[in-house]
C-alpha cells in the first residue's frame, strides 16, 4: 500500500520563460531554444516556431516532458534526420536529469562541414540543452487540487480565514440557501484542512467532491 507522501505530488521546477543559447563544435552552431509547454498541443506549436524562425538549418530536434518531471507519459523526442539515437534521446536524458517539468527544448543546428560521428552527435545535442539549462529561469509549481464543499452563512468568514492559512484560494462561489464553495489547495494541504474544517464547524460543513 502506497504512503501518504507516496500519494501526493511533490513540488518541481518549470521553465520561467523563454530562452535560447548557442554553441559550437567542430564549426557546427546548436542553437538550443527552450520553453514551458504543459501539453503535447503546446509542444508542437513551439516546435514550429523554432522551425519557422530558422528554416535553413540542417536539423531542428526535439526533446520534451509536457507534464510532471516523472511523468513518462509526458516524454517524448525527435532525431530530425540525424542518425538514430543521437539527438533526441540524449537531449531527453539531460530533461530528465534536471528535474524539470512542462519543458520543450529544440536544438537547431546549423552543419559546419565536419561530421561528429555518433558519439560527437549525443555529446554535442546533450551539452547544448545542459549549457540552455544553466541559463533558464525556474519557478516551483506546487501541485494543487479542487475540491467543493457547502457551508452557512455564518462559517464563511472561518472557512475563508483557514483556506487562505492553508494558502488556498477560492475557485467559486454560489449563494443559495447554503454557500457553494469550490476551492484549490496545494495538494499536501486538502487533508489537514478538511481536518480544520470539520473542527471549526463542528462537523457541519459538507465536503461534497474531491
Amino acid at each position: 500500500m502506497a504512503t501518504l507522501s507516496e500519494r501526493i505530488p511533490s513540488p518541481y521546477l518549470v521553465p520561467d520563460g523563454h530562452i535560447e543559447h548557442s554553441i559550437e563544435v567542430n564549426k557546427s552552431q546548436f542553437i538550443c531554444a527552450i520553453a514551458r509547454c504543459q501539453s503535447s498541443v503546446e509542444c508542437k506549436s513551439f516546435i514550429a516556431t523554432v522551425r519557422a524562425k530558422y528554416p535553413d538549418a540542417s536539423h531542428h530536434c526535439v526533446a520534451f516532458i509536457y507534464d510532471r518531471p516523472d511523468n513518462s507519459q509526458s516524454y517524448g523526442f525527435s532525431d530530425d534526420g540525424e542518425p538514430s539515437g543521437t539527438a533526441g534521446r540524449p537531449m531527453l536524458a539531460v530533461l530528465q536529469g534536471s528535474e524539470i517539468g512542462e519543458i520543450c527544448a529544440v536544438v537547431t543546428r546549423y552543419f559546419g562541414g565536419t561530421k561528429l560521428g555518433t558519439g560527437g552527435l549525443q555529446r554535442a545535442y546533450g551539452a547544448s540543452v545542459r549549457e540552455a539549462l544553466l541559463q533558464l529561469p525556474t519557478q516551483c509549481i506546487v501541485p494543487s487540487q479542487q475540491l467543493s464543499l457547502s457551508c452557512s452563512y455564518p462559517q464563511l468568514s472561518d472557512i475563508e480565514h483557514c483556506l487562505k492559512l492553508h494558502t488556498g484560494k477560492v475557485i467559486n462561489q454560489q449563494f443559495a440557501a447554503q454557500i457553494n464553495l469550490t476551492v484549490s489547495l496545494p495538494m499536501d494541504k486538502i487533508a489537514v484542512f478538511k481536518n480544520d474544517v470539520v473542527q471549526i464547524t463542528s462537523g457541519q460543513v459538507e465536503f461534497l467532491e474531491e
